[in-house]
């Protein structure tokens, strides 16, 4: 069945999971279809009207029927539903040790980043047997990265990121595909993931050369921004200390409290003023249409990269 083209390869540890969901929707409702029909055609024919004076007579409802037909459905409805959200948020929670890539979806291309500074269009090497953490957004217009082979799919949107993961099982080259419509050139918006053998990722990693890990490409972008005259690590500058901001919980100037995760490294380089921390002063300029999209991740992996003392809120300020 796996060789016919309506059906790709399960290529991850998600695949199999994800079929047997599929297959068990369709089934459920290809039966209620074939008896749901069978019984209309059934019951038009056995009782139709055989004289034009002919009357029907009185239904005395069945309790047992109408409970049959309402409980079975509602059985089978709680078990989709405990079934879907099973594989939901297993698809929706990585596990805690991944390789992380970043893509960035452009018209009409695939742009991903490794953590080591790797650089790769419209094609993404991994290895097999190892989680695949890809976080992602858009330049221009939504964008959806595709993977049949891994079931997994990602909406990729302006302004703000998105994660997927996946665990490829077998080593091989599987098509990617743009899964949402993005222009006149959609269709050509494809790629691959070239899923390697350990070994062999690993010589592949080793034998290109990388612009420097993505931390030092985004400490590079902080000094040339002059980012370090207010972020200080000892706390004394106009801006938060950024050591151990990332994980943390974050205070706000408005007294709610938000997560140091990617997105809100994002928003505080090119919104900053949308989240001010508590104990400081909405100063710091946007960099919105400074930095490009791959320049705004290096300097998320360098503030990720920062595993010092967690971020304190001065007082009186």
């Amino acid at each position: 069945m796996w060789s016919l083209p309506l059906f790709p390869t399960q290529a991850s540890t998600m695949a199999a999971k994800v079929d047997a969901l599929y297959f068990f929707l369709v089934a459920v409702s290809a039966f209620f279809v074939i008896v749901i029909a069978t019984l209309i055609v059934f019951l038009g024919i056995r009782y139709r009207r055989r004289a034009r004076s002919e009357v029907g007579g009185k239904v005395v409802p069945s309790l047992a029927l109408e409970l049959t037909w309402t409980v079975i459905p509602l059985a089978l409805g709680l078990v989709m539903f405990a079934w879907g959200a099973m594989v939901y948020f297993a698809q929706a929670t990585p596990p805690p040790e991944t390789l992380d890539v970043y893509v960035t979806g452009k018209q009409w291309m695939w742009k991903f980043q490794h953590p080591d500074g790797r650089r790769e269009i419209n094609e993404l090497h991994v290895p097999a047997g190892k989680a695949v953490r890809i976080t992602g957004t858009s330049e221009d217009v939504i964008h959806s990265l595709f993977v049949p082979a891994f079931r997994v799919k990602a909406d990729m949107i302006p302004g703000r990121y998105t994660t997927m993961w996946f665990n490829a099982t077998k080593p091989g080259r599987y098509h990617l595909f743009c899964a949402e419509y993005c222009g006149t050139k959609h269709s050509a918006m494809t790629g691959a993931i070239v899923v390697m053998d350990p070994t062999e990722y690993q010589a592949w990693r080793s034998g290109g050369v990388a612009e420097g890990s993505l931390a030092s490409q985004g400490l590079k972008i902080f000094q040339d921004m002059s980012c370090a005259t207010c972020h200080r690590p000892d706390g004394e500058g106009r801006g938060p200390n950024l050591e151990g901001l990332f994980g943390s919980q974050v205070e706000l100037a408005d007294g709610s409290a938000t997560t140091g995760n990617e997105a809100y490294i994002r928003e505080a380089i090119l919104s900053p003023s949308a989240k001010v921390v508590a104990g400081f002063q909405p100063l710091m300029p946007t960099f919105q249409g400074l930095l490009t999209e791959e320049q705004v991740i290096a300097l998320i992996e360098y503030v990720k990269s920062l595993k010092g003392r967690p971020q304190q809120t001065p007082t009186g300020k």
